[in-house]
């Protein structure tokens, strides 16, 4: 399904601020796979999202999505079949459209390409009202409001909502929850869930709470210095726990983990 074969990214190459973000990393992802990826700051994994996304173009290796290959496919067309969500909710939405113009955008960009709005039916709109109502946030009821009035939680529910109502082939998932608070990112998350579950849609979501990076999804992926040096799935991932993971990340990379958001979250139930 997604298959990233011996890539690598250096930023500033030659220079004093010279960067190998990303290491000969290669990843395979079945069709329908959910793997979380956990790592300190500056371990790669958002730089992993930006080159699956077309974000940059990676400098060795290639990206295949669905057998096609999309190393060199630009972003635009990429975001075709490639969803994708940011930690910060302003992202992703076009803050002085309404609500249903931005729902229209994401609709016509994922289901056509590009076509002109006024070939949004009513239809359409009764399609995206239905859609808003899964969020159960009243939004439906506020398709003409500027999506700049609504809340942080409610623009990252919104996001991810343009992001899937089209089923994508593949899903990014950047920290989507991380600037919300504790009652609203359970919420988004819980609708992430939901969703993934639904439409069976492959996915790779970041995340600094290592319970969720073991709860998720199918498989756990941990990174560090630009490699992924930990994936584990099925009988081996069903019985680990967090201080397991934080042995393997240590055996792994030959050093402790020191995120403090990361280690943070071991606190948590």
């Amino acid at each position: 399904m997604l298959r990233l074969e011996h890539i690598s990214k250096t930023f500033n190459p030659g220079t004093v601020n010279e960067k190998h973000a990303i290491q000969d990393l290669s990843l395979h992802l079945k069709p329908g796979d959910f793997a979380t990826i956990i790592g300190s700051n500056g371990a790669g994994k958002s730089t992993m999202l930006n080159a699956i996304a077309g974000s940059f173009y990676v400098d060795d290796g290639s990206i295949r999505l669905n057998g096609q290959n999309i190393t060199f496919v630009k972003e635009y067309r990429r975001s075709r079949v490639i969803g994708r969500l940011f930690q910060d909710p302003l992202k992703g939405t076009a803050p002085h459209m309404t609500i249903e113009e931005n729902l229209a955008l994401a609709f016509l960009r994922a289901s056509h390409g590009s076509i002109p709005f006024s070939r949004i039916s009513g239809k359409d709109k009764e399609f995206f009202r239905e859609q808003l109502s899964l969020l159960d946030m009243g939004l439906e009821d506020r398709m003409k409001q500027s999506v700049g009035l609504l809340s942080g939680g409610q623009r990252q529910a919104l996001t991810l909502l343009m992001a899937t109502m089209v089923p994508p082939q593949l899903l990014l998932l950047d920290e989507h929850t991380a600037a919300l608070d504790p009652g609203t990112a359970d919420k988004v998350l819980s609708l992430t869930r939901k969703i993934i579950e639904k439409n069976h849609t492959t996915c790779l979501m970041v995340t600094h709470n290592m319970h969720q990076a073991l709860e998720l999804g199918n498989r756990t992926l941990m990174m560090d210095d630009g490699k992924i040096i930990l994936d584990v799935q099925g009988e081996e991932r069903a019985g680990m726990t967090v201080s397991d993971l934080l042995l393997r990340f240590r055996k792994g990379a030959g050093k402790e983990l020191d995120n403090d958001r990361i280690l943070l979250s071991m606190e948590e139930s």
